[in-house]
């Protein structure tokens, strides 16, 4: 798969998104602060919108590099014959 660029976006409703830089069509994610949050933030919601979608991509890719040291793990302990691909 092409490596792709994020971008982080303001849409028209105030709401931030994540998206391909080179795909404007749905974004993968969307952040929307109530009006009481964004009250409490002080103009500082793009702030926190860019913190809680870099510690989700983090959170992510840690969950991934867990899940194959998981597997990697199983295979190491399953027996032998669970080892074997069945035809």
């Amino acid at each position: 798969m092409p490596t792709s660029f994020l971008e982080i976006i303001q849409l028209p409703t105030g709401e931030y998104a994540l998206r391909r830089a080179d795909d404007e069509s749905t974004p993968l994610v969307r952040i929307r602060f109530s009006d009481e949050a964004k009250e409490m933030l002080q103009d500082n919601d793009l702030n926190v919108a860019k913190a809680m979608i870099t510690a989700g991509l983090e959170a992510a890719g840690s969950t991934t590099d867990d899940i194959g040291d998981m597997e990697m793990e199983e295979e190491d302990t399953m027996p032998p014959a669970y080892n074997q691909t069945v035809h």
